[in-house]
């Protein structure tokens, strides 16, 4: 059976079972327990979480930590121009170190307004769109696929698919992602 490796943050946690559950019997789908967090560490686990595997597809994603700032910040938890050599790092290191088809996933819209009220950090939908805007100008220099999941969630409704965090989904809204991502990885299989 193909393996296909999932690799995100608790948004990808939140559309796995999905995906697994689309997959089954065509895919063995693998994904750390854990959240993936920053393009840091994204890069950090890599060896661990895909290089030291066999798959037959990758689907990965990380941005939504890279791009949260503290109240009043101006800065990004990473800079822009360190997501995207992170990004560049992971895309050549799974190409050059596996033999597997992979897939970029575009991270997932906000809603800011009622993610500021967290009272914790924000994240800003500009942020959003610039750090998936590098992440693609990546992608497209590498040769590699561009999954646009921050597209399938407006067009099927964004704010009726977010929870009220303003970030995270209702079922409906992993389940609409994970059917996505189900049929991409089928069409890279």
């Amino acid at each position: 059976m193909k393996a296909a490796i999932l690799i995100g943050d608790s948004i990808r946690m939140g559309y796995e079972g999905f995906v697994r559950e689309a997959l089954a019997g065509t895919a063995d789908v693998w994904a750390p327990e854990e959240n993936g967090g920053t393009s840091r560490n994204v890069l950090a686990h890599l060896d661990e979480w895909v290089l030291s595997r066999a798959p037959d597809v990758v689907h990965l994603n990380c941005g939504l930590h890279d791009l949260r700032r503290d109240f009043g910040a101006t800065e990004t938890a990473l800079p822009l121009t360190e997501y995207r050599r992170n990004v560049e790092q992971i895309m050549r290191s799974v190409l050059d170190g596996t033999d597997a088809a992979v897939i970029w996933a575009m991270t997932t819209p906000v809603n800011e307004e009622w993610h500021h009220r967290n009272k914790e950090f924000d994240r800003l939908e500009a942020d959003v769109i610039a750090y998936n805007e590098a992440a693609v100008e990546v992608c497209e220099r590498l040769g590699v696929a561009v999954h646009d999941l921050y597209g399938a969630v407006m067009a099927a409704g964004r704010d009726g698919l977010l929870s009220s965090d303003g970030v995270h989904f209702k079922e409906e809204g992993y389940q609409v992602l994970g059917h996505a991502v189900a049929r991409t990885i089928r069409d890279h299989l």
